[in-house]
């Protein structure tokens, strides 16, 4: 089982440990309320993902080999979203990110707990993620 595996087996049973929808709709917000917000700076149409209907800015960066992820947005279950995929994708190598298989995610459960729009800015989060590591020679 790879890094990424293991990340999403860890937030799985954190879900696991709750009975209702409503339970883990506010895990997910509490997650994106322990989330360093952007610097205003940092809040650019260079970062915005295209295909949410709230803003979110993710950014990525390399240091040592590694990408790294830091994102915000102007609303909390969607905030908390991005910092999910932050744990899952940052600290990893580029390779790591493009071997990935991403139908893994959907032992998240996230298709059972928030819209389909809000699955589909989910998705775009992860293709802007895809396309950072496919930016990276490492």
């Amino acid at each position: 089982m790879g890094e990424i595996e293991k990340r999403i087996d860890a937030i799985k049973e954190d879900f696991e440990l709750f009975d209702d929808e409503i339970e883990k709709y506010e895990y997910i917000v509490d997650i994106g309320r322990s989330l360093e917000p952007l610097d205003e700076s940092e809040k650019i149409d260079k970062y915005l993902i295209e295909g949410c209907t709230s803003n979110v800015w993710l950014i990525c960066e390399k240091r040592d080999g590694k990408l790294y992820f830091k994102t915000d947005s102007n609303t909390v279950i969607v905030r908390g979203l991005a910092a999910i995929l932050v744990k899952i994708f940052s600290n990893l190598s580029a390779k790591e990110i493009r071997d990935f298989d991403f139908s893994l995610l959907d032992k998240l459960g996230f298709s059972e707990i928030i819209t389909p729009t809000r699955q589909n800015g989910l998705k775009s989060m992860i293709t802007k993620i895809v396309e950072s590591a496919q930016g990276e020679n490492a």
